[in-house]
């Protein structure tokens, strides 16, 4: 044991050594900062290998900078000054993440960002005793130097050394990044969550990451100026679609709730496999002369996916051409989105309910800019693992669990509900499988038809409720998918499911499939129906809008209302295709929309209609990269607009902010439980979810939000604002 102790001692009296010997301490702690404060959501030993690898990499490229240095003292003075600030790092990233659940970013870091309240010194308080592990080393390795029990070493390592130590470290991170792509491919270009970088590349490659991308963004709005919005104004009012006079303001002062239909294709409406209906509700509520059904309407996102649906619906601009616009840009660009506007125009309450984490695809960042004013994520509901998919809350769970918050908005509300359950890889565990799933060589394509009838049927249950509790007469609840279900790659394995020959397949057929429901339901109205002309998610929120009573021109808007006679047809999408009536553009192919084939030959009419609607296509999408890239809205304030502070949202305790303004409100309160004499509906609510019996007892549940609200200070901020 002595001789032992005596190797390890001469050992970190060498430089060798003493570099060892900090990554290595600094590994350690970075591997229980993972594990005790960091909710990584690690969910197989695959990933959980991962995790121990990623610091290694960029702790050995970092520390390995001192190894170039020759003399003695500044070895270890430069050594040791990585060492605390890698440390620091770590110790601000678990303060900054216990108040956000989130990470530290280059803007919070440097202090000129919305959310650089993260460093306040309250955040000190914060600070825990098991905390001592991240400083504690650091404190041992400064008395080992100063009592001399680590000497210094004057030997210097030759330069040849030093680099080989910066080339394993290269070669380690790529290979760390290799095994992360494996398991979320495009994982630096999408981006979906700043806890998937950290879990699978750690934190310092994260913060690096960050840097490089702000830098980029800054460059871009440095250059920026009210100039570049002359093209954006003249783009919007040039295509400007008035309303429809007869439908214009036949919603107002109507609740708006929005159901997201997560990868919900066009093809399942109306769909039997097997000789029995897919969705029959979502088919009854399609074929409903109260519903304003669109058969030709088309996703268009991008690599951003669920993220870029919304950012659409919200906002009517284009997601970026290259990852999330939410995730990249999302957390300090200025927005005149839907939430905004329907507060500051008719007094709506805006609201968000999502089973997952609120920092997936930045959200709880993002929604602030938007103006929504609460936000109900995974924190809000009961995550018994037995409650969940892979994505978040079950969609039964969501709808019902949903229920003890949304009576108590103050109507009019704009609510949207974000569903998972029917997210790739359509997995639902056997006590919520009723429905058999189809018979190819695919999985996924098999157990989608699963997840679908599961989500049909979680809607039906939430329609149920809102008639038996009152809210559905006096509201709008429009429904969309949010983009495709089954891949290009998979459709192969689909076609003849659909009664297509794989062998004739082709990206026609891919563009056809990019088709997703898009309904608008008005209770009360007569002459809906099934719409044909073309149109798509950019143009959801301008047709919202005029519905409500509320002209859109005034709002920089890519989209047009689908009612209106002056509407353009043409479908952009994010990779500068397009589709419309009569042809679709795909790779510069034209096809014929009624055929399916290329038109080789085209006429010359035909040739300068598509070269029109392509030079519309491209200058629509760079117009609106321009204006999100340059964040050109922070010179642009419509009349009557306020432009958005995010620091007046803060979603930590949002059931007990709607609970104070219904007693601030007292008998001028208009939620749904002060109209029904202060009780909850709850009860109005029929699920057969088998969790309801088990893991997710909503009694239990009521009482843990109630708790939650009476035991925590909040303040309603600008929420009262009707």
């Amino acid at each position: 044991m002595i001789v032992a102790w005596q190797k390890f001692r001469n050992f970190i009296n060498t430089r060798w050594g003493f570099f060892t010997l900090i990554c290595t301490l600094f590994w350690i702690k970075t591997i229980l900062v993972y594990l005790i404060d960091f909710n990584l959501g690690v969910s197989s030993a695959y990933q959980l290998l991962i995790l121990l690898i990623n610091p290694i990499a960029t702790t050995l490229l970092l520390s390995g900078i001192s190894l170039y240095t020759k003399r003695t003292l500044p070895f270890y003075i430069t050594a040791v000054l990585i060492y605390i600030a890698n440390t620091a790092l770590l110790l601000f990233n678990v303060i900054y993440y216990r108040e956000f659940t989130d990470f530290m970013t280059m803007n919070v870091i440097f202090g000129y960002s919305a959310v650089s309240q993260g460093l306040s010194t309250s955040s000190l308080s914060l600070l825990k005793p098991a905390d001592i592990i991240i400083v504690i080393d650091v404190i041992l390795v400064l008395l080992g130097l100063v009592t001399r029990f680590i000497k210094l070493d004057p030997r210097p390592l030759r330069t040849r050394e030093a680099a080989a130590v910066s080339s394993l470290a290269i070669m380690l991170f790529f290979f760390n990044l290799t095994l992360g792509e494996i398991d979320r491919p495009q994982l630096l270009v999408r981006t979906f969550d700043r806890n998937y970088l950290v879990k699978y590349l750690g934190i310092d490659a994260f913060t690096v990451y960050d840097g490089l991308k702000t830098a980029r963004t800054n460059q871009a709005r440095s250059k920026a100026s009210s100039a570049n919005l002359n093209q954006v104004i003249d783009f919007t009012q040039q295509n400007y679609a008035q309303p429809d006079a007869k439908k214009f303001g036949i919603a107002k002062g109507k609740n708006v709730i929005i159901i997201h239909l997560e990868s919900f294709q066009q093809f399942l409406i109306n769909y039997k496999l097997n000789d029995k209906e897919v969705t029959p509700f979502l088919n009854s509520l399609y074929n409903d002369k109260s519903t304003y059904s669109f058969a030709n309407f088309f996703n268009q996102v991008g690599q951003g996916k669920t993220s870029d649906a919304e950012n659409m619906l919200e906002t009517s601009t284009y997601g970026l051409p290259q990852g999330s616009l939410f995730s990249a840009l999302g957390t300090d660009n200025t927005f005149e989105g839907a939430p905004a506007i329907l507060n500051q125009t008719q007094g709506y309450s805006t609201a968000v309910f999502h089973g997952n984490k609120g920092s997936f695809w930045n959200r709880d960042n993002v929604y602030k800019n938007l103006g929504y004013q609460y936000f109900f994520d995974a924190s809000y509901y009961n995550t018994d693992a037995n409650n969940l998919t892979e994505y978040g809350l079950k969609d039964k769970l969501l709808f019902h669990d949903s229920v003890k918050y949304l009576e108590r908005l103050q109507q009019p509300f704009y609510a949207k509900f974000i569903t998972v359950s029917n997210h790739f890889p359509f997995e639902l565990d056997e006590q919520n499988t009723s429905f058999d799933k189809a018979d190819t060589s695919d999985n996924s394509v098999n157990n989608y038809f699963v997840t679908a009838h599961y989500l049909d049927q979680a809607v039906e249950e939430f329609f149920n409720y809102l008639k038996k509790s009152g809210l559905y007469d006096n509201s709008v609840i429009v429904l969309y998918g949010d983009h495709y279900g089954i891949s290009d790659s998979r459709n192969l394995k689909l076609a003849p499911l659909l009664n297509k020959s794989a062998d004739t397949w082709n990206s026609f057929d891919d563009m056809q499939m990019q088709r997703v429901p898009f309904m608008i339901h008005i209770p009360g109205v007569t002459d809906g129906g099934v719409q044909t002309q073309y149109g798509g998610e950019i143009d959801v929120l301008p047709t919202l809008l005029h519905l409500l009573g509320i002209n859109s021109q005034s709002y920089l808007q890519f989209g047009t209302d689908l009612f209106s006679p002056q509407h353009k047809q043409v479908v952009a999408f994010r990779n500068g295709d397009y589709t419309s009536p009569d042809v679709s553009v795909i790779s510069n192919k034209i096809y014929d929309n009624g055929s399916g084939q290329e038109i080789t030959h085209p006429s010359a009419k035909l040739q300068k209609e598509v070269k029109a609607n392509q030079e519309y296509t491209d200058h629509a999408l760079s117009l609106s990269d321009s204006l999100n890239n340059k964040n050109l809205l922070r010179f642009y304030v419509p009349n009557g607009f306020t432009p958005v502070d995010p620091k007046n949202y803060d979603y930590k305790n949002d059931f007990a902010a709607i609970t104070q303004i219904q007693s601030i409100l007292q008998r001028k309160s208009t939620s749904l439980w002060s109209k029904n004499d202060n009780h909850t509906t709850i009860d109005d609510y029929k699920s057969d979810a088998p969790e309801l019996k088990t893991t997710d007892k909503n009694d239990k549940s009521v009482a843990q939000a109630e708790s939650k609200a009476s035991s925590t200070p909040t303040s309603t901020g600008n929420k009262t604002q009707q």
